[in-house]
């Protein structure tokens, strides 16, 4: 996947909670640091986001976001 983020980490999916449309999604990124990011549930869906995945966080100026 190329993408125009240029602040990209890792972590581990720690937790994702939906309500409704949205979701919360809390990703350990390691040293003690949490990164959380609302996305839609479609997103969570597409991805198949689930607790212990390792998955990419992308941090644009104006979001965060969440590859698989």
């Amino acid at each position: 996947m190329k993408t125009s983020g240029r602040n990209q980490l890792r972590g581990n999916v720690l937790s994702v909670e939906t309500d409704g449309i949205m979701a919360k999604v809390k990703v350990d990124i390691g040293a003690q640091n949490i990164v959380t990011s609302i996305i839609t549930k479609d997103a969570v869906d597409d991805l198949g986001l689930a607790k212990g995945d390792q998955v990419g966080v992308l941090i644009k100026s104006t979001s965060v976001m969440i590859t698989k």
